[in-house]
């Protein structure tokens, strides 16, 4: 890692910076919120504030003190691996920062006062003794991933997974060995391996040889409720199984054949593409249930239930930690961090806690009911509702699932060439109508939601319109002006 990156990384539930000079008692109340929640990155030598580089080269006597607190501060001892960064500093001397690589504990750990301390964002929170007692449940629900399986061995393991999963890392070694040396995927006891649930999750030839219900299960209901017996409105029924990854692959690509895209004539004269369940919303709450579910609870699988008006993710286990439905956009906790660790990897999670928070942003600027969460015996229930078009009056033009292989069948004809017209004739209007208002000034979907009195989804078709054109460019994560350089193009 360069010192670049690290500048570059914000603080967040698994990174923090602190300078050489933090008092040895609130650093270990740190180093424990860290190995109680997702582990993650100390920085020492920059400080928090101002983010300017102090180094620790000329403060070697106080970085010793520090490099003792995992050990001599917090109970039980905390694991730490330390790397070096070279530098130069604020006052322009070669210099160091190190980092302290902290994984997640299966056990809680506390300072020398007996306090336990976890990471909520980027703060450090002290628990009460009832918050205390939850997070020594939850820890033991968070060794299962550790837990050995018996029975299993090597042969069990698809070794081209691992060194697949090795490449994307950059470790250097046999797949035997990272197996070995890194998070107790395999331990070595009387010269045998044993193999971990995680291992045969993520690395497994075939993972429901030993966990049956481990797998996705995809239900879609005629109506807008579940029926049995007589009644019965199951119209299909998938299972997808495989290691963790396989199965998030197949079962995300096959609920994208599903979903329903809805074509109609929006209020500002553009034709708006909307689908009945967003899409990264839908994606989320599936990838949140793989990665955080109880897998020590063995009697069902992860099931995806889609009805007319909404599309229910049921996964075994209640909110892992301290996250519960009041606080979910904003608190984080890893049940399965090994399965989350792996996923991140693969791009299928961000930033720890980040999803949850885009997902009701992206379902309020579509105009969309916020997510909800329930909680039913030992299961959670992930709710996305649909919502009907803006425009109610509108006739939808094509409202037929995706085809299988991704081919878009043709729209209905009728009206088609009037409506086009009057389309365009609009489209060009509003162009110039937000060019007239914003022509030197910033502005975003809400803006344009404001002046054309439209709709959040008419809103950004109209910017995606702009953007496509050149007429745009993005100033900001959300915010936009015009392109004074565009090359000339037609408008419509």
């Amino acid at each position: 890692m360069t010192i670049e990156k690290v500048l570059s990384f914000e603080e967040m539930q698994v990174f923090e910076r602190k300078s050489i000079n933090i008092d040895l008692r609130s650093f270990a109340n740190i180093i424990v919120a860290f190995a109680n929640s997702d582990g993650g990155i100390i920085a020492i030598g920059i400080s928090d504030k101002t983010r300017k580089i102090l180094g620790v080269d000329y403060e070697l006597y106080k970085l010793n003190e520090l490099l003792t607190v995992p050990y001599d501060y917090c109970i039980p001892s905390v694991k730490v691996r330390i790397e070096r960064i070279p530098c130069t500093d604020t006052y322009g001397r070669n210099n160091h920062i190190v980092l302290l690589h902290i994984e997640p504990s299966s056990v809680v750990h506390t300072n020398q006062a007996d306090e336990v301390f976890i990471r909520v964002g980027d703060k450090t929170k002290k628990l009460s003794f009832e918050d205390r007692l939850q997070l020594t449940y939850d820890k033991g629900e968070r060794n299962y991933e550790e837990k050995i399986v018996p029975d299993a061995t090597l042969n069990d393991l698809d070794m081209t997974l691992v060194e697949n999963y090795i490449k994307r890392i950059g470790y250097n070694k046999t797949p035997i060995e990272y197996l070995v040396e890194n998070k107790n995927f395999i331990r070595v006891k009387d010269n045998e391996f044993k193999i971990s649930t995680a291992a045969i999750l993520l690395f497994g030839k075939n993972p429901q040889a030993y966990f049956p219900r481990a797998r996705i299960r995809f239900i879609k209901y005629q109506g807008n409720e579940e029926k049995y017996g007589q009644n019965l409105n199951v119209i299909k029924d998938v299972v997808f199984d495989g290691t963790i990854l396989k199965m998030l692959n197949d079962s995300l690509k096959f609920l994208d054949t599903q979903i329903i895209e809805k074509t109609y004539l929006g209020e500002n004269g553009l034709f708006v593409k909307e689908e009945n369940f967003p899409k990264f919303v839908r994606q989320e709450i599936i990838v949140n249930a793989v990665t955080h579910r109880a897998y020590s609870i063995l009697g069902t699988e992860i099931q995806i239930k889609m009805f007319d008006d909404k599309l229910i993710v049921e996964s075994p286990g209640k909110l892992p930690g301290q996250v519960s439905v009041e606080n979910i956009r904003h608190t984080h906790f890893s049940r399965n961090p090994k399965i989350a660790e792996f996923l991140k990897v693969h791009n299928y999670v961000k930033e720890y806690g980040e999803g949850v928070d885009r997902m009701y942003n992206e379902l309020e600027k579509l105009g969309y009911p916020p997510l909800m969460y329930e909680i039913s015996g030992f299961l959670l229930h992930s709710i996305i509702n649909a919502r009907k078009p803006v425009n109610a009056e509108s006739k939808p033009v094509n409202v037929e699932p995706k085809p299988v292989n991704g081919e878009s069948k043709p729209v209905n004809a009728e009206n088609e060439f009037e409506n086009r017209i009057y389309s365009l004739i609009k489209t060009q209007k509003n162009i110039l109508n937000i060019y007239r208002n914003f022509y030197n000034i910033e502005f975003d979907y809400k803006d344009v939601m404001e002046t054309l009195r439209c709709s959040a989804s008419a809103s950004g078709e109209l910017l995606r319109k702009l953007k496509h054109l050149d007429l745009i460019i993005k100033t900001n994560k959300s915010k936009y002006k015009f392109n004074n350089s565009f090359n000339n193009k037609n408008i419509l």
